[in-house]
């Protein structure tokens, strides 16, 4: 029984090792095997490889958050599909319970799918404290350099006064659970007798494997081998909490006024056309912007060209009065 689930395990593209063994033999076919029993058989049959070069569990350094919604986890995985078109898979996980919250194909991963797929793990599971991903540009343009404003997922969470973590360059354990996710994902894929040729045959594969990651399938790195979704609804979930109204992001970028009397500005991902004055067509400036608040300087003289309060609704922002005192009327 222990060698037929094991080839049952591994020709699924799923894990087989002793421990997810054990607990397909307990939870059903109540029959209890120690560990160290289902390793001696697997290892007398020949069914273990060892690996002495690989590097020992001990060495990492492993944490895990306290409470479901503490912290999720994302990232996005290339995978091709049997027309060999390319398509990238995004997933958000639960720091705490490994939950997927939300697994999704695309053709390509953008901001705007970023925030979008955001949404809608926060519609069906609330929002977390936090959020943990690497420091690609859809995530954060924080390390993107130029001076660029927030993305629109930054906006997002600093909104609703959710805490941003981002991983350093060239560390990529710190976001170890989602990616350890996608190799499993695209293993169980590997393994379908047949390959998707569309996105939507991707994404009707990805729900079959979610449900059974999340419902039915036992996470080695929880207590007692539970799955996600015992896990996560085993603890009170944790809300936002940290009041960001504080966190105002402030730049200074350099322009100069287009042949239309404009400069522009990029707020959130969206690009904002500022009017000056074709008077000043030319004239190179300063723009002074605390988030949505911006002050235009002619870089040479210091003279206040224009002040306003962006309107993230509008691409072309309103024409205002210039500054200092109003005209008197005749």
């Amino acid at each position: 029984m222990v060698l037929r689930l094991r080839k049952q395990l591994a020709d699924s593209g799923l894990d087989a090792g002793a421990d997810t063994i054990g607990w397909h033999l307990t939870h059903r076919h109540q029959r209890t095997l120690s560990r160290a029993t289902i390793h001696r058989i697997l290892t007398r049959a020949g069914a273990v490889v060892p690996e002495p070069a690989k590097r020992p569990k001990a060495s990492y350094l492993r944490f895990a958050a306290e409470q479901p919604n503490e912290t999720w986890q994302s990232d996005f995985t290339h995978y091709r599909l049997g027309t060999g078109a390319d398509t990238e898979i995004i997933t958000w996980l639960d720091d705490h319970s490994r939950l997927a919250l939300h697994v999704s194909a695309h053709p390509r991963i953008t901001g705007p799918i970023v925030l979008a797929t955001f949404r809608q793990a926060c519609h069906q599971h609330g929002y977390p404290a936090s959020t943990l991903t690497d420091n690609g540009t859809v995530y954060t343009t924080r390390f993107a350099g130029g001076g660029g404003g927030r993305n629109r997922l930054e906006h997002e969470l600093r909104r609703l006064h959710i805490t941003q973590k981002n991983s350093r360059p060239n560390h990529p354990t710190t976001c170890g659970k989602v990616e350890r996710f996608q190799q499993t994902l695209k293993k169980w894929l590997a393994a379908q007798p047949l390959q998707p040729a569309t996105i939507v045959e991707l994404q009707a594969l990805i729900d079959l494997f979610v449900d059974a990651y999340n419902q039915h399938r036992p996470h080695r790195s929880l207590p007692q081998r539970a799955t996600p979704a015992t896990a996560y609804a085993a603890r009170p979930k944790a809300t936002p909490g940290t009041d960001r109204s504080a966190d105002t992001h402030d730049r200074v970028r350099t322009d100069k006024i287009d042949k239309t009397g404009c400069v522009t500005l990029r707020l959130a991902g969206r690009l904002h056309h500022i009017g000056i004055g074709r008077t000043q067509t030319g004239t190179h400036v300063l723009l002074l912007v605390q988030d949505l608040d911006v002050r235009v300087i002619d870089a040479a003289t210091g003279e206040l060209l224009r002040e306003l309060t962006i309107d993230p609704s509008r691409d072309y922002q309103p024409t205002g009065r210039p500054p200092g005192p109003a005209p008197k009327k005749h």
